[in-house]
């Protein structure tokens, strides 16, 4: 079959791209260029892009932040420059899918989220992680200071916290959904089954135990042995020793 007509007309997996409103764009540099993400960026899977927030401000100062209306301590970030960031960011993305729909002649609307990085939204997971996989498209808008403008809100699809905690601003948060996003990706792991094995690829199940060289570690007078059924080659029992010390979550944790 013809890869231009699959399924009524053809259209490719593009590389997964993320886009990152910020006002520390630097912040991100050392942490996506290396390991996993960052061979995943030179392989072409996924695409990272920061932008800084400071762009769309108005005032000579480009001020992002302001007092709370009904007083009190700290500052909030201003709605205005992040609706005109997120703005500017759908109208890039818009016009990219006009100029693949007329190159193929063909091809589907791109799946699209915007994610406000918050405290108070809904709790990050493995689970919502394997959801935006199958995305085209993410904007994160990473907050600071006391928090954002609530009718931000009205201009985003999700908000989302990573735990319930408090961080300084929302760029970890979003480093960390990317990172966990990244690794289900097809191609990004060396070996597709290490996410499929690992810890929470199955709802409140915990990977088993790993072991490597030596077989005997010694530190002071212990030593601290590798389980034998593992070393004995038998793959059905090392299959059943590794199903038995999974560990099953309950529902309090």
């Amino acid at each position: 079959m013809s890869r231009k007509r699959m399924h009524g007309s053809y259209r490719r997996r593009d590389n997964m791209k993320f886009n990152i409103i910020t006002i520390f764009p630097e912040i991100f540099s050392s942490y996506i260029n290396e390991s996993i993400i960052g061979r995943a960026q030179k392989e072409k899977k996924i695409r990272i892009k920061t932008h800084d927030l400071r762009k769309w401000t108005t005032d000579k100062h480009r001020s992002v932040d302001d007092a709370p209306y009904g007083g009190g301590a700290g500052m909030v970030m201003k709605a205005e420059p992040i609706f005109k960031a997120l703005q500017a960011l759908k109208l890039k993305i818009k016009n990219e899918e006009l100029r693949i729909k007329k190159n193929r002649q063909g091809g589907k609307r791109k799946k699209i989220k915007t994610v406000l990085l918050s405290a108070k939204g809904k709790k990050w997971n493995q689970e919502l992680a394997r959801k935006y996989s199958k995305l085209d498209e993410i904007i994160f808008v990473c907050g600071r200071y006391e928090g954002v403008d609530e009718r931000v809100l009205e201009f985003v699809d999700e908000e989302i916290a990573i735990g319930d905690y408090v961080l300084t601003g929302g760029e970890l948060g979003s480093l960390v959904i990317i990172d966990s996003i990244t690794r289900l990706l097809p191609g990004v792991l060396g070996n597709n089954e290490s996410a499929s094995d690992e810890s929470h690829s199955e709802k409140g199940v915990l990977e088993y135990p790993q072991y490597t060289r030596p077989e005997v570690f010694r530190a002071g007078r212990k030593k601290y042995e590798v389980p034998k059924v593992l070393l004995g080659g038998n793959h059905k029992e090392i299959e059943k020793w590794r199903e038995k010390n999974k560990t099953m979550l309950n529902d309090e944790c």
